[in-house]
């Protein structure tokens, strides 16, 4: 019977309030919120949820006196009665029925009085209902305590249904700044029916003295990239979880890998399901998958996410990727059966879907390029090299050709407009230190083959953001990186030009770059090289560019960024094995920068290092 399955609406709104559960779940509006035939239409949701279970909101007399009261049914029935909201047990989970099953929480974007959470909330039980139609209710509680103790400081109910693949993900409001917090997910129907514990935090208002900031502790954050599941356990998140201080993950694209073969992640119990990515549920179900993995589950839980990086395809620009362009031969470039537009669209409402982003200016494109004014501390700004606006990357064959073209950007140029004057205002307003989080290698790596899908290949952009720092003496610099799938310490200079700075002293430099190997995914020195012949492809490295100081390239793992008033200090881990779920790494290198040098302190790393190649030592 539906009545087992379903329980009758119980809660305090009205029947025109309900919208407003649908409203609460941003998951709705991915990709645009003012974008209706891009998003899901809510009010259209709540009249397909209720339409059936009714034939009138108050009564009704026909011409022939028939008065019809309450029917919405054929056997009759009152209203309160009618079918709202799925009843029958959830699973707090992000896993599909063919996957283990694993509670699931996140958080992401912290302001300073606001943070969003995120679940999944999957129908479960013996018997799931006929009409998918029908929502399932969630309630989410936020606490000032581990205990969730007292009275919550925000609470609230929302839908989700299978428009959203399940999704779920509200804004938890009146948080009070730089402020830790600890929520928790149940089901409206069965409040027994409880997530998780997670953890999560606001950030300073951006006029808080830097002294004071994190109440006046380095603030450490957790620097990711490059998972790919058929490649090994992801480690390094449960390491950053585990094992450090980390109080805010940064992802710096391909969280998740949608393109290439499958692999041969079997052996290690990591077969790779589907194929390559074209549609919306194949996008959804390898975020599912890889949401299976035990140390992201418990990252995710641990702390805040802010991520970048729409995951569409290999080498994307703004009209097509390495194998899907929509040109006039059509969609016979692509291997997946899909045009780049469609595509595109089904990654990013899969991303916003399963990821705790927030949607910047729902009306300017797919943007997601944005800043956070962590106090007077820091800049935190988030740069899309991927989607907004790039130019073409290695689908022409010559890219090197034109590689120093002025009118050719990474960013485009409204989105590097924006940059400069975030990095200016960051300056003016008296933060110390500037942090930039983008995908890939900004330091130019000569001997290591010219790299289109870099900087490299957008010469004339990155002389633009040197230019900008050198004549507005903007100082405290540091740029974050990814990509690359192995670990680049750089000083930030002019592309290896020793008239302007000194590789030995630092001197001339305006900052400092930290590039970060990948979670898993394959060196780029080679698949499953060994230390010894990484640390001589290092050797080389470091001898023939003269920004790079630490070059390392056997370890997969992350990176920490601790941030004071007067010093930042990257710690980078390396993962000895991956190919069981384990938490076995160690601190590979350790660096830091002081205030007001824009260099790297010498000497660099303190002279050694536990793997890899330093400078100094060659």
């Amino acid at each position: 019977m539906l009545s087992v399955l379903i329980a009758s609406l119980a809660l305090s709104c009205a029947l025109s309030g309900a919208t407003e559960l649908f409203d609460r779940n941003l998951a709705y509006s991915s990709p645009f919120v003012n974008a209706p035939h891009l998003s899901h239409n809510t009010r259209s949701l709540q009249a397909r949820h209720i339409e059936y279970a009714k034939r009138q909101l108050s009564d009704t007399q026909s011409s022939d006196g028939f008065k019809d009261e309450h029917y919405p049914t054929f056997y009759g029935g009152d209203f309160s009665s009618s079918p709202w909201i799925y009843n029958g047990g959830i699973n707090f989970t992000h896993a599909a029925a063919l996957m283990k099953s694993l509670f699931m929480n996140a958080q992401g974007d912290p302001f300073h009085d606001s943070v969003l959470l995120w679940t999944r909330a999957v129908p479960t039980g013996p018997k799931l209902p006929s009409d998918v139609s029908i929502p399932v209710c969630v309630s989410f509680k936020i606490f000032d305590n581990a205990h969730l103790a007292g009275h919550p400081i925000d609470s609230g109910d929302a839908f989700t249904s299978y428009d959203v693949d399940f999704t779920l993900k509200v804004e938890a409001t009146n948080l009070k700044p730089d402020t830790h917090y600890w929520y928790q997910f149940s089901d409206c129907a069965n409040p027994k029916t409880v997530s998780p514990v997670g953890a999560t935090r606001t950030i300073a208002t951006p006029d808080t003295p830097a002294h004071l900031v994190n109440g006046g502790k380095p603030l450490e954050f957790a620097v990711f990239s490059c998972s790919r599941y058929q490649d090994g356990y992801f480690n390094a998140y449960g390491v950053a979880a585990h094992n450090t201080s980390a109080e805010i993950f940064v992802h710096l694209g391909d969280y998740a890998r949608i393109y290439e073969s499958l692999g041969s992640g079997a052996k290690i119990g990591r077969q790779t399901l589907g194929r390559e990515l074209a549609t919306i549920a194949d996008y959804r179900l390898r975020l599912n998958q890889y949401r299976t993995d035990v140390s992201l589950v418990d990252a995710h839980v641990k702390a805040p996410w802010i991520t970048d990086d729409h995951e569409v395809a290999d080498q994307a620009w703004k009209a097509g990727t390495a194998d899907s362009n929509d040109t006039s031969v059509g969609c016979s470039f692509s291997k997946s059966g899909a045009c780049f537009t469609d595509r595109k669209l089904a990654a990013v409402r899969a991303y916003h879907e399963w990821m705790p982003i927030r949607q910047v200016d729902p009306d300017d494109k797919l943007r997601i390029w944005r800043n956070f004014q962590i106090g007077k501390l820091l800049d935190l700004t988030m740069l899309d090299t991927r989607q907004y606006d790039r130019d073409i990357t290695d689908v022409c064959p010559f890219i090197e050709s034109i590689a120093d073209e002025p009118s050719r950007s990474l960013m485009g140029f409204p989105q590097e407009n924006w940059f400069f004057d975030t990095l200016t205002a960051s300056h003016h307003r008296g933060a110390i230190w500037r942090i930039v989080g983008q995908q890939i290698v900004f330091t130019q790596l000569n001997e290591s083959g010219f790299d289109v899908d870099a900087w490299d290949g957008y010469r004339a952009n990155r002389a633009r953001v040197l230019d900008h720092l050198y004549n507005n003496k903007i100082s405290n610099t540091i740029i974050l990186s990814g990509d690359s799938h192995a670990n680049w310490v750089s000083d930030l200079a002019r592309p290896n030009d020793t008239t302007t700075y000194n590789p030995a002293t630092g001197k001339g430099a305006i900052g400092v770059e930290f590039a970060g190997t990948a979670v898993t995914s394959s060196s780029a020195f080679g698949a499953g090289i060994l230390p010894p012949a990484a640390d001589a492809l290092s050797q080389q490295y470091v001898r023939v560019n003269e920004d790079l100081q630490w070059s390392e390239g056997s370890y997969r793992g992350f990176f920490t960024l601790a941030l004071d008033t007067k010093t930042a200090t990257a710690t980078y881990y390396a993962m000895r094995n991956i190919s069981t779920a384990n938490l076995d790494a160690f601190a590979s290198a350790t660096f830091v920068v002081e205030a007001g040098a824009n260099k790297l302190s010498r000497p660099v790393a303190g002279g050694k290092v536990q793997a890899g190649a330093l400078k100094v030592q060659v």
